[in-house]
């Protein structure tokens, strides 16, 4: 059989891995940001029926538009961060990852660049090298935030077609000033003009509010958001963009026909249904999310301030030798590959009871 490296592969991905964080077979597993609460029967009712009504035409092709599933989004953000956002802002996609690759179609590919300040969340540079744009690793400072000097030398420097804004950042949690990223949109129209791009999986999570606003007289800035994490629909596969309607109407050039099937569209509408319902869960998820700060570092860990639903702790000598003992209690947590330190999700309150737990024996049997 042939290998890989036989293939006529481009060259950027030569070497590189799939994304991906181990799936193991244990008690706790905290390792890849999921919400831990299943989605209430009601709502699992809901989707079957409006499933049902969509089977009904599967031997049609589904709306290409997803005009009823934006115009929700539209109301759900504009009810939920108080600034108003019309349907024609507002795209979606499977995952706010395809939102991220279709902005990449648009915006970067092969003569072009794109930064992202990392550590931060990989794909950025992984779907950027997919797309044939060339990525650019922008500084933070020690404590995870972004060093907004060095990151505006930085864009005046590289002049980059696409910036990435990671707020809250995966996969230290923390949060971007609102100041931060105008700073930065600022710079990267002076040296560009170029598309800024505000990742907020995280967002519903946040001690602060959403940088949506933002958007607001500034026609390339784009903020991203997902249902798989408030949501709890990692299944679902749905991510979603607001911004200028110029964007919207740019990103429609790269889409592939009908990208969002009648199902997909379906299960997103009874889920948006649903919203008091699962922000709820939400809620619970911020409290344990603070509670597991609280009690490391009640144990004596360096934790990362987090605004999202993990939290990254430390300092360890040897993380990855840490991520196995706490394997071997049962507990799967996240080795990102960020020197001395492992990021765990906040679960329920049992999984999280189990992860300090875990963490209080490895540290004795272990000491840092």
């Amino acid at each position: 059989m042939t290998g890989i490296e036989q293939l006529p592969v481009r060259d950027e991905l030569r070497g590189k891995t799939p994304y991906g964080a181990p799936q193991l077979d244990v008690p706790v597993r905290l390792n890849t940001n999921e919400n831990p609460y299943p989605l209430p029967e009601e709502l699992v009712q809901r989707i079957a029926e409006r499933v049902t009504d969509a089977a009904r035409t599967l031997n049609r092709y589904p709306d290409r538009d997803a005009l009823a599933l934006r115009t929700a989004l539209a109301a759900y953000l504009t009810r939920t961060t108080g600034f108003e956002v019309s349907r024609e802002q507002v795209w979606a996609a499977n995952g706010s990852n395809e939102v991220i690759q279709q902005l990449l179609q648009t915006f970067g590919g092969p003569g072009r660049t794109a930064i992202g300040f990392e550590p931060s969340y990989s794909m950025h540079g992984l779907i950027s090298r997919g797309t044939g744009t060339g990525w650019l690793s922008g500084p933070r400072r020690a404590d995870f935030t972004i060093d907004t000097g060095a990151a505006v030398r930085a864009i005046a420097e590289h002049r980059p077609e696409v910036v990435f804004v990671c707020s809250p950042n995966n996969p230290t949690g923390t949060a971007v000033d609102r100041g931060t990223v105008t700073e930065l949109y600022e710079a990267a129209q002076a040296a560009g003009p170029s598309m800024v791009v505000v990742d907020e999986a995280y967002g519903e999570f946040s001690h602060r509010p959403s940088l949506l606003p933002l958007i607001e007289g500034r026609p390339n800035l784009v903020v991203s958001r997902t249902m798989s994490k408030a949501f709890g629909a990692a299944g679902l596969r749905l991510g979603y963009l607001a911004a200028d309607p110029a964007v919207v109407d740019a990103v429609q050039l790269v889409r592939l026909p009908y990208h969002l099937s009648a199902v997909t569209q379906a299960t997103a509408l009874a889920a948006l249904e649903h919203t008091d319902t699962l922000l709820g869960y939400v809620e619970r998820l911020k409290d344990e999310r603070d509670r597991l700060v609280r009690e490391l570092r009640a144990l004596g860990l360096e934790v990362t301030e987090s605004d999202a639903n993990f939290v990254q702790f430390g300092v360890f000598d040897d993380a990855h030798a840490t991520w196995r003992a706490l394997l071997e209690h049962g507990v799967l947590v996240r080795d990102n590959g960020v020197p001395g330190r492992l990021r765990v999700t906040a679960g329920t309150p049992e999984e999280n009871d189990a992860f300090l737990d875990a963490v209080r024996a490895v540290t004795k049997e272990t000491p840092r």
